[in-house]
């Protein structure tokens, strides 16, 4: 009952897949996740229809928001799917849309995530520059072209799954697609992983520059609140965190996975293998619709002065913000 059997890409090979992993474990824990996301995020889309976009970095925010709202809205297809718990029409619209639409807003967090640390860095070497890259306008333009550019990488992958689909085929995605849908995914695959790493690496240099300047601003101050200092440069490695948590150990497993899924020759154990490698780190890089709340919070000085629940606390929080104005600035919008 466990055993899925799976049809090669080329239609002759036949490969066992043990399923309980991912129709028992993975559907209950995509639960916990997506009913922790909608309620974080539900509650930061109430906060952030009530904050005017009136810099780069609460635009940034406000994408990254929708995205993760997306991101959430296509979990329960795929708990769904992959319990078994939906008809088999379900997987396939899994396969061809809804999983398709999941990666990109992904890679739209992923590449908003590496202009907020931009946005940070410049805040350090420029804090009262006027560059146009600093001002709301280039924020929303930029975002958009994201948006666009994302879609249009997209949009293949959608269409080209274009293969009768079957109970059978379904239970593999790559199944549903050409030769030239399996080219595309994989040249897709390639192009994801050059925008993490390359975003990844910009995070790193510009977040060294930043975790300088506040550990200097800290050194020069010998401030009284000397706990609190401490506090606000934890709160610089906030984003890298996320980031590296969330989407690293995906980007380790998805070429040799992706590989697999287009090339028959690849051994079955280590499909299977690479398969629930796959499903566990894709876990992690879905829960991080659960942790950028987490940066609206701890960077975003309106986004918590709107929090209902810390309204009570402005007060204490505004005599602490006069006494370290410029560490804040450095940190928060």
């Amino acid at each position: 009952m466990n055993t899925t059997v799976i049809t090669g890409v080329n239609g002759s090979e036949r490969c066992p897949r043990d399923t309980r992993v991912a129709q028992l474990v993975f559907p209950v824990i995509y639960t916990v996740v997506f009913c922790i996301g909608i309620l974080l995020n539900t509650l930061a889309l109430w906060v952030f229809l009530h904050i005017p976009s009136s810099s780069t970095f609460i635009v940034y925010l406000k994408n990254t928001l929708v995205a993760d709202l997306i991101m959430t809205l296509m979990l329960p297809f795929k708990i769904l799917s992959d319990s078994h718990l939906g008809p088999w029409q379900l997987r396939a619209f899994v396969c061809r849309f809804s999983a398709v639409i999941f990666y990109e807003t992904m890679y739209v967090g992923i590449i908003l995530l590496g202009f907020i640390a931009f946005d940070r860095f410049l805040k350090i070497i420029r804090p009262f520059g006027k560059f146009f890259v600093q001002k709301p306008a280039f924020a929303n333009m930029v975002s958009t072209l994201i948006w666009l550019l994302l879609f249009l990488i997209s949009l293949p992958n959608m269409i080209l799954s274009n293969k009768e689909a079957t109970p059978s085929s379904v239970k593999k995605c790559a199944s549903l697609k050409g030769p030239l849908g399996l080219k595309w995914h994989q040249v897709v695959n390639y192009i994801c992983q050059f925008i993490f790493w390359t975003v990844f690496v910009l995070m790193l240099l510009f977040y060294v520059v930043i975790a300088k300047k506040v550990y200097s601003s800290y050194k020069k101050s010998r401030s009284k609140d000397r706990k609190h200092n401490t506090k606000l440069e934890g709160k610089v490695f906030v984003v890298v965190a996320v980031f590296f948590v969330c989407f690293a150990p995906f980007h380790f497993a998805r070429v040799p996975y992706t590989h697999s899924q287009t090339n028959s020759k690849t051994d079955c154990r280590l499909q299977n293998q690479l398969f629930i490698a796959k499903e566990t780190t894709l876990f992690l890089a879905a829960a991080n619709i659960c942790m950028d709340p987490l940066i609206y919070i701890f960077l975003c000085k309106k986004f918590t002065e709107r929090l209902p629940c810390m309204r009570g606390r402005k007060t204490t929080g505004s005599t602490q913000e006069n006494q370290t104005t410029q560490t804040d600035n450095i940190t928060l919008s």
